[in-house]
């Protein structure tokens, strides 16, 4: 197996930013544009959901004008690999379909206290971590940037029902893994003590086997299926705040969607 790296196809070895183009080479500039990008995706530095800088911050650090990269973006966009949402940008393909088949941006304590289910919630972890590099993409903050890490387990009466994985941007939220979310809502929390205004998010949904870690948290069989979803959430002003991994027990919590006809 052949392992490529930013040092061939003409692009220069990433230092961790935009690499220059070689201008004094035969391949097109939007071709080598293309092919950095292109190599990154494959790499896992930009994962699915990665929404990628506006077309003229791009074509600033790229050096070229905005109809080369708009010309290196096209090509990728025909390929699959990237896809452009209006009035949102441009992000990397998930590999997997993605119905908007739930229109309500809410928490799963939201929703309980909306229909008058009690819940109590575990706190398994809290704490500042270097994020995974693919999560670090998504909610655009440096390799190494602490954020928060919020682990919890939510349970009714019937048992424990979502294992939730929370990442959230510090420099947004600073002092943050001080809160006690045994009782407090995370978008509560961003809301209320920080003022921050969220806005949108995208949402995918998937099923999984359960691993030995999902299984012990909600109370399963390891192999047993569970629902799986995955959200970044973004403010009004689009920066990405919190990234999140939920996997849910199906048989005791179903996920009910709102559908709006257009």
């Amino acid at each position: 197996m052949t392992t490529v790296t930013a040092g061939q196809h003409g692009l220069p070895a990433d230092k961790g930013g935009l690499p220059g183009i070689k201008r004094d080479v035969p391949t097109a500039i939007h071709v080598q544009i293309s092919e950095h990008i292109r190599l990154r995706i494959a790499g896992g530095e930009w994962p699915p959901h990665y929404r990628l800088k506006s077309e003229p911050e791009l074509a600033r650090e790229f050096g070229v004008s905005r109809g080369t990269l708009r010309r290196a973006l096209t090509t990728l966009i025909e390929e699959g690999l990237l896809r452009q949402v209006r009035g949102r940008g441009t992000f990397v393909t998930s590999t997997t379909i993605e119905p908007a088949i739930a229109q309500k941006l809410s928490t799963l304590s939201e929703d309980f206290a909306d229909q008058g289910v009690v819940t109590t919630t575990t706190v398994r972890e809290c704490a500042l971590i270097a994020p995974p590099r693919p999560v670090a993409a998504l909610l655009d903050v440096a390799p190494g940037t602490r954020v928060l890490r919020l682990v919890r387990v939510r349970r009714t009466e019937q048992g424990p029902v979502a294992l939730l994985f929370n990442f959230v941007r510090t420099d947004l939220a600073p002092g943050i893994e001080e809160v006690d979310f045994t009782s407090a809502s995370l978008f509560g929390v961003l809301e209320g003590t920080y003022g921050l205004k969220i806005a949108t998010a995208r949402r995918t949904f998937g099923a999984e086997a359960a691993g030995a870690d999902v299984a012990a948290s909600l109370d399963l069989a390891e192999g047993a299926p569970v629902q799986y979803l995955q959200q970044v959430t973004y403010l009004a002003d689009d920066r990405p705040v919190e990234y999140s991994d939920v996997w849910i027990h199906s048989r005791r919590l179903g996920v009910t969607p709102l559908l709006l006809r257009r």
